[in-house]
């Protein structure tokens, strides 16, 4: 309530930068591509608001932690780190939903997907979100100052959201630069979106290997989060 709704209902520029800020590449990609990508933009839109949240995750908290000095109150209170985290996931969610209403109400009228097909671009993006919550909250015990960590969130938005292909296909991107391109797992996880829906064309060995490596590099941040993450010594 207090890191979303509040937010959102007394500063309503904070609700229109969280709408602007995936359709500003949605709409850049459909004019370039006189509308034969929309589809598929929408599908990076989507990516990108859930990856946006999970990363916007680290300044909420760094400013909550160095700021108001949250983080030492609840570390002596019964509240456990991953009830803290969920709480803090569930008001990014919030944040997202005015911009997650409207793609996915432009997926529904535009992509018009089946059952199969939402299960499958709900899994990819809920294994997306993961990644970057684990990401978030891990490198928000680690900040020591609210400045760096949106500097941290500007660089991984860039890394993950920006540069790699989620608005539109892989097969746009030159050799060799699209092997660098899969070294984002944004890459796997619109690759799998882009195939279920066919704006990309792949075999079934590659799609399986797409599953095979999102899982696991979610698997991985998850892992090296809960073992790596500072909660009751910083």
């Amino acid at each position: 309530m207090v890191n979303a709704v509040y937010e959102m209902k007394n500063y309503p520029i904070v609700l229109l930068s969280t709408v602007i800020t995936p359709f500003s590449t949605l709409i850049v990609i459909t004019f370039v591509s006189r509308g034969a990508l929309f589809g598929s933009a929408i599908e990076g839109g989507l990516i990108m608001t859930f990856f946006s949240s999970g990363i916007s995750l680290q300044s909420d908290l760094s400013h909550l932690k160095n700021d108001f000095k949250l983080q030492d109150m609840i570390v002596s209170s019964p509240t456990s780190s991953t009830l803290y985290m969920v709480g803090m996931t569930l008001a990014e969610i919030v944040y997202s939903i005015p911009s997650l209403a409207i793609l996915i109400a432009l997926a529904g009228i535009y992509l018009h997907p089946s059952l199969i097909q939402i299960a499958i671009l709900s899994i990819a993006l809920l294994l997306m979100f993961a990644i970057s919550v684990a990401l978030g909250f891990m490198l928000s015990t680690f900040s020591n100052d609210v400045v760096q960590s949106y500097a941290f969130s500007r660089l991984l938005q860039l890394l993950f959201a920006t540069l790699p292909p989620v608005y539109y296909p892989i097969s746009y991107i030159p050799a060799p630069l699209n092997y660098i391109a899969y070294l984002s797992p944004t890459t796997y996880a619109a690759e799998i979106m882009q195939s279920a829906t066919g704006y990309l064309r792949i075999s079934v060995n590659l799609s399986i290997l797409d599953w095979v490596v999102l899982s696991a590099v979610c698997a991985i941040v998850l892992f090296v989060a809960y073992k790596k993450t500072r909660w009751k010594d910083v």
